[in-house]
């Protein structure tokens, strides 16, 4: 046996090959989108798979109005920030961030779902999200995929 053919490949910044996806978001259950999503973003699909590199791909998600809750999550889950005043903390149910920034509730969950350090911020900036059918990635060609495909 040739002990070279045996050698580990770590990917990198350099070696990746990022591809830009398309999900659609509507009638999507939101903290299993949001885990098949964060599966994508940090590469974990693919046989160079390497957890301290940025080599996952580039998640377009459209519809992000159209997710669902399952149970009571709807009315009774609540997300707490923090203004950074003196009695500025603010509570929000889904169904009024819903209507009034519908992408900010898979932001959060997908957040959630990503390393806590720097390259879980980086690949925050991976996922783009659109609260219609519209977005601004035409030209970076993305592939349309089937969540069920994919096992996360």
């Amino acid at each position: 046996m040739d002990a070279i053919s045996y050698r580990t490949v770590h990917a990198n910044k350099a070696t990746a090959q990022k591809k830009w996806i398309l999900i659609d978001a509507e009638n999507e259950v939101v903290g299993r989108l949001a885990s098949k999503v964060a599966y994508i973003l940090l590469g974990k699909h693919k046989t160079d798979f390497t957890p301290n590199a940025d080599n996952g791909d580039n998640v377009i998600i459209i519809n992000a109005e159209k997710v669902r809750f399952t149970g009571k999550k709807l009315e009774e889950k609540e997300y707490i920030r923090y203004t950074g005043y003196p009695g500025g903390q603010r509570f929000a149910t889904p169904k009024e961030l819903l209507n009034r920034k519908p992408t900010e509730i898979l932001k959060h969950a997908i957040h959630g779902m990503l390393p806590k350090n720097k390259l879980g911020s980086k690949l925050n900036t991976n996922v783009m999200i659109y609260a219609g059918t519209e977005h601004n990635q035409e030209a970076q060609q993305p592939v349309k995929i089937d969540l069920k495909t994919i096992k996360a």
